[in-house]
């Protein structure tokens, strides 16, 4: 494959919610990290002298202070608590009750909400009106119940990095002015914001292109390695089309432009990015399912309890056990349950270069059926690399070859420029930058060195000027993926090099370890089919698909998650809808901005092993949460019907104390189990 192929024919174009990094509050308005942090600080310090002087689930602790006086102190920190510290749950739990979808937020706010007004009416029964027998308050439940979801949320939120905003970088793309040509030639400068379709634009050598343009007088090499996700200049001549935000080469040209903001192709882009994370977030996660079930489980027991003892007894009975059954439902440890191992997950992450984003999207993991991939960048290092030197003259040595080439490209940093350089480097060649240098897109570089003047050209040069070449030695090494580049100096062609991007050392373990879990590795790529099959085939990937632009690939993605749960990974811009859409998306941390804010992982290191080490600590963490969910909710499933009274036949209600006991050694089992999480390395 030589520069002319390579430039022309062969890059073919065909939030978290409240429990992530901010707690959506259902109103549009969000729960920032610093709020929630003042919150917490802020309800911890309220939190203390309630603990203090109110009793602990109807009883009274040695070390409590309880005075007259002190019930209508711990009322009023207490309703400082509820309005304060409690708001967050409540606009979640509104959130939550529109889309019919009671869960965590509901579940909490049911509980401190039937502990605030039934607390505040015993305050007032004992001691306005001297109730007898006293009327037990519920501030303490009230009060840690707050300080540790506030704590849960903070831990969680903390462990995770903030997210950016993919829209955002693609903005970054594109420059601030544009060169405007009016009708009588004059070039004026114009804020981005003033271009319009239609008006005509001066692109230099170096710039970027500033929107969605057609060439009308000029020629270039542009890099649209935004759209097409691969590190090759394109050749674009009168009539071609060029991206905004792509990079201009050598080139100067003119341009009528075509598209413009919202018409734009990067708008267009923002706009699959945004929708397929709208469509993602609609997710629920486990936690919140299993706060859905306890909240309707609390729900109807406290009803059914309040009526059959109402029924048997009267309302002095009724409502004291309904109240205890709502208030002892409060998810205490199943507040700590998640947040807790997505501390430890995400710490033990961080360590071994994974960067998680979204830890919803690890639950997905035990229900992946696809892997569909980028090459360029993914698989591959997207690096050219020298695979095949050879002279074709007797006069001069492969080492001969090699340095006149890098003399002539010591200037360039064209990707194949750099391949040769890196490969003079490497043997330690003494290198002489060529003198009066000039270039013919497309066809080579040409510069004098040692008194000749010669050329780093492509076949289609020697093509053009007849010059003789061996046609089968170029077949061969271009179906082996490489773009070749030959030297010249007159009428002789002095010898060649073959280079190629090179296949990263992992990733034939990556595709054999997702087969080995019953995942189907897919490729998809901007690249051509012969260079994507020769990749696919060397690391057992059978599923190929080339050719793509970014709607493609985001196409195909929902294609495949039709029949079951994706995992994308990627690196470009072109990648970041496709890694929006996918069930769990995977950025190579290389890559461009755009796809990073895009991806639920980041891999740090850019290592295919590191996708199955992630696969494995998530399988891991989704067995520690679920373990924790069983103790977490195992405490309320055991608890809220001994408080209902069901055992009250053979003369047992749940006492206070007992339930504070079993709340809090929930809570420490759960702690201890997170802890537990480890991360085991891959295997050679």
């Amino acid at each position: 494959m030589n520069k002319m192929d390579m430039d022309h024919g062969d890059m073919d174009m065909s939030n978290m919610d409240m429990t992530h990094m901010d707690m959506d509050m259902g109103d549009g308005h969000m729960m920032h990290m610093g709020n929630l942090k003042r919150k917490f600080w802020v309800s911890l310090i309220l939190t203390i002298p309630v603990i203090l002087m109110s009793p602990m689930m109807g009883m009274t602790l040695p070390f409590q202070l309880i005075f007259p006086g002190s019930d209508w102190i711990v009322a009023i920190l207490g309703s400082i608590l509820f309005f304060y510290g409690g708001a967050p749950f409540f606009s979640g739990a509104k959130a939550e009750l529109q889309m019919k979808q009671p869960a965590m937020m509901t579940l909490i706010s049911m509980g401190v909400g039937v502990a605030y007004v039934y607390s505040i009416y015993a305050v007032i029964a004992n001691d306005l009106f001297h109730v007898t027998p006293t009327v037990n308050n519920f501030f303490w439940e009230l009060s840690t119940l707050i300080v540790i979801m506030l704590l849960g949320h903070w831990i969680e939120m903390n462990t995770v990095m903030n997210a950016g905003s993919a829209v955002d970088a693609l903005g970054k793309l594109l420059p601030q002015t544009a060169h405007v040509i009016d009708d009588q030639g004059n070039s004026t400068d114009v804020q981005l914001s003033d271009l319009q379709v239609g008006q005509t634009l001066a692109v230099r050598a170096g710039e970027q292109v500033p929107a969605d343009a057609v060439i009308l007088t000029g020629t270039s090499d542009v890099n649209e390695s935004l759209v097409t996700g691969e590190s090759k200049a394109i050749k674009k001549l009168a009539g071609d089309k060029v991206i905004g935000g792509s990079v201009n080469g050598t080139g100067t040209f003119t341009a009528k432009v075509t598209g413009t903001g919202d018409s734009g192709y990067l708008a267009q882009v923002m706009d699959l990015i945004q929708n397929a994370k709208n469509a993602k977030s609609k997710s629920e996660n486990l936690a919140n399912r299993v706060a859905g079930w306890l909240f309707y489980a609390a729900l109807f027991a406290g009803i059914l309890a309040f009526i059959v003892w109402l029924t048997v007894a009267n309302l002095a009975v009724a409502l004291p056990v309904a109240v205890a059954v709502f208030v002892i439902a409060c998810p205490h440890a199943l507040g700590l349950a998640v947040p807790l191992v997505v501390s430890r997950s995400t710490a033990l992450a961080a360590q071994n270069g994974l960067l998680i984003r979204n830890r919803d999207a690890m639950e997905q993991v035990n229900h992946l059926k696809f892997a569909l991939m980028d090459k360029t960048g993914t698989l591959t290092m997207g690096k050219f690399k020298v695979n095949h030197l050879i002279s074709l003259d007797k006069q001069y040595s492969d080492t001969d070859i090699l340095r006149l080439m890098a003399g002539l490209e010591s200037g360039s940093s064209h990707p194949l420029a750099t391949g040769i350089l890196a490969a003079a480097k490497e043997q330690q060649l003494t290198v002489t930058a060529a003198t009066d240098t000039h270039q013919e897109t497309g066809l080579g570089q040409f510069g004098t060195l040692d008194n000749t003047t010669y050329g780093v050209v492509s076949v289609a040069y020697l093509d053009q000027h007849q010059l003789d070449y061996d046609h089968d030695q170029f077949t061969t090494f271009a179906a082996e993926g490489n773009s070749i580049s030959f030297l010249v100096a007159g009428e002789k062609v002095l010898g060649l090099v073959a280079e190629g991007d090179q296949i990263k050392p992992n990733a034939k373990k990556l595709i054999t370890s997702l087969k080995a879990q019953g995942i189907t590795p897919v490729m998809l790529t901007g690249d051509n089919q012969e260079t994507a099959n020769k990749v696919a085939t060397s690391i057992g990937i059978d599923d190929v698909q080339a050719r793509l632009l970014p709607e493609d690939k985001e196409r195909l993605v929902q294609k495949y998650q039709q029949n079951g749960k994706v995992l994308f990974i990627g690196d470009g811009v072109n990648d970041a809808p496709s890694l929006a859409r996918a069930d769990v998306g995977m950025a190579i941390g290389s890559g461009t901005d755009v796809a990073i804010e895009s991806a639920d992982i980041i891999l740090v290191a850019s290592d295919p092993a590191d996708v199955i080490q992630f696969l494995d600590l998530a399988r891991a963490t989704n067995r520690k949460m679920t373990e924790n969910l069983w103790w977490g909710a195992g405490y309320n499933l055991i608890a809220i019907p001994l408080a209902a009274g069901v055992l009250a036949p053979i003369g047992f209600m749940l006492n206070p104390m007992a339930g504070a006991i079993v709340m809090s050694l929930s809570t420490i089992i759960v702690a201890i189990n997170a802890m537990t999480l480890k991360i085991k390395p891959v295997a050679d």
